[in-house]
């Protein structure tokens, strides 16, 4: 990618792809007279991105959808793609291309603007660049659990109208869908398994379970099925048992087409031309989601239970600050002030009290969800950090 060079670029142009790759970079003419006349009317020009990136977001704050958030989603396009670039390469199995994970990323941009607080010394880029990346990595991780998913999990999860219906899809006629769908009935009553452990990822049933399901479905399909037929063997309810797989996964989720691939039948243009509103998640990984939000509400009051002692072992004017930045949102400015110290200091200060705060963190991750502590996992987690502290001091003022 070709670095931008002056404020007026920065603000005012955007990243133009060639399928999978960085293209050029395309000028609005609206934004860049926008720039130019602002650029003009400040005697000493201001050439600091960081002074213009809090100059348009305070801008940004007063009027959400006007000129302002065209200049900030200028420039983030940078951010956005090395996040992208980044997220997208850590997950060597993903269809996704990188114009994808920028498309996902940027449109989120609305998030990274309103969790943004620029009055806290914070850099907007730097904001920018973990949830653009948290933004990509949740929903390929959710992408991702199709393929974790096991047959026999998946065939567990199914509801039997999603089945009907995905068989319908597959073209099978009521008759074959009727016995399919007994099957699959007699599977579930007979394997059954331990609700103690996750069924994300359940074996395949033993050779006795296929013997006690085929069993049953023998007995049941006299009074349940328009045509009987023969009597089944194992092996075929479980060969019956792959297909209806096979339907649920094409009709929940079908293959993924990178939204820069060229559209069928045009001489120009890209899928991406045609999409309206943000990506959606598949039927398939909203059930799965849904699986795991009693696991994810249970590690939440867990992060929150280890913040809370971590906070109670800070010393008490460690706790003061924390309250005064958190509770009272004064700036370090005027916390100095009231502390009779420097602004230097309290900076200083409030590094080392997130840094205590992310160490109680990251040891707990490590030995309990056995995660290891890459650079962007501590990353993401001082994210996480830093909203809990909002969080935390406003709820508990």
């Amino acid at each position: 990618m070709i670095p931008r060079q002056d404020i007026a670029q920065i603000f005012s142009t955007f990243i133009q792809f060639d399928f999978d790759r960085f293209s050029n970079w395309v000028s609005d003419p609206r934004l860049r007279r926008s720039i130019s006349k602002c650029l003009s009317e400040i005697a000493q020009q201001e050439t600091s991105e960081n002074f213009w990136a809090i100059y348009w977001h305070k801008r940004w704050q007063k009027q959400p959808q006007g000129i302002a958030r065209d200049h900030l989603l200028a420039y983030l396009q940078e951010v956005c793609f090395w996040s992208a670039q980044k997220t997208i390469r850590g997950f060597t199995s993903t269809q996704y291309k990188i114009p994808d994970g920028f498309q996902i990323a940027i449109a989120g941009v609305d998030k990274v603007l309103k969790g943004f607080n620029g009055d806290r010394g914070f850099n907007l880029k730097s904001y920018a660049s973990i949830t653009f990346s948290n933004l990509i990595r949740e929903l390929l991780r959710q992408r991702q659990e199709i393929d974790i998913c096991s047959e026999w999990s998946l065939l567990r999860k199914l509801s039997q109208k999603r089945l009907d219906e995905s068989l319908q899809n597959a073209g099978l006629s009521a008759e074959v869908r009727e016995k399919y769908i007994l099957a699959w009935n007699c599977f579930k009553n007979i394997y059954v398994p331990d609700r103690s452990n996750p069924t994300r990822r359940l074996a395949k049933p033993s050779p006795e379970a296929w013997k006690a399901i085929a069993n049953l479905y023998n007995q049941e399909k006299k009074g349940q099925l328009s045509a009987p037929g023969e009597t089944v063997k194992p092996e075929i309810t479980e060969k019956w048992l792959l297909i209806c797989v096979k339907a649920a996964r094409s009709y929940l989720y079908p293959n993924v087409t990178s939204i820069n691939q060229p559209k069928p039948g045009y001489d120009s243009g890209e899928i991406a031309d045609s999409l309206v509103g943000e990506i959606e998640d598949s039927l398939l990984t909203e059930m799965i989601v849904e699986e795991e939000v009693q696991e994810r509400n249970q590690q939440q009051s867990q992060i929150n239970e280890i913040l809370i002692s971590a906070l109670g072992q800070l010393k008490p004017d460690e706790q003061k600050l924390l309250e005064l930045y958190y509770g009272q949102k004064l700036k370090q400015g005027d916390i100095a002030q009231e502390l009779g110290t420097q602004q230097y200091t309290i900076s200083r200060k409030l590094s080392r009290v997130r840094k205590s705060l992310l160490k109680s963190l990251s040891l707990w991750t490590k030995e309990t969800l056995h995660i290891s502590l890459t650079s962007d996992v501590l990353k993401g987690m001082s994210a996480v950090i830093e909203e809990w502290l909002e969080s935390h001091y406003h709820s508990n003022p």
